[in-house]
């Protein structure tokens, strides 16, 4: 009798093994694929919805590559279609300012009182700001 191991990959799996052999029984060489996305990066996700005129933080997952991560969030976020367009990008690409330190990011601007909205008069015709 045949002893045959049938391993399946999702997209973005590459094998350990390229070499094409068949020979499956030494299972340190190829582990099992279950614990792979532990070690995918972890993305951000942005929607913008139908009604809306820019994208909102949906959550994060983990992914091997842009497409994948592009694919799953549709899969995940827009599931009802609730989405136009879907931004990810990669977490250890976003760079925060620190909120303790709001107060010297932000200070210069507090001098410069012509830049606040009450100094403009909005014609009567926009009505939606």
């Amino acid at each position: 009798m045949m002893n045959t191991l049938i391993r399946k990959f999702y997209y973005g799996d590459i094998p350990e093994d390229k070499s094409g052999s068949t020979n499956h029984d030494d299972s340190s060489k190829n582990p099992p694929l279950g614990g792979r996305g532990a070690d995918w990066p972890l993305w951000e996700v942005f929607i913008r919805s139908k009604q809306g005129l820019d994208h909102k933080h949906a959550g994060s997952l983990h992914a091997a590559d842009a497409q994948m991560a592009i694919e799953n969030a549709r899969d995940v976020y827009t599931r009802r279609m609730e989405g136009v367009s879907i931004w990810v990008i990669e977490s250890k690409h976003i760079h925060a300012s620190n909120p303790d330190e709001a107060g010297e990011l932000y200070e210069p601007a507090e001098g410069k009182i012509y830049r606040h909205p009450t100094f403009y008069d909005l014609p009567e015709e926009v009505k939606h700001m």
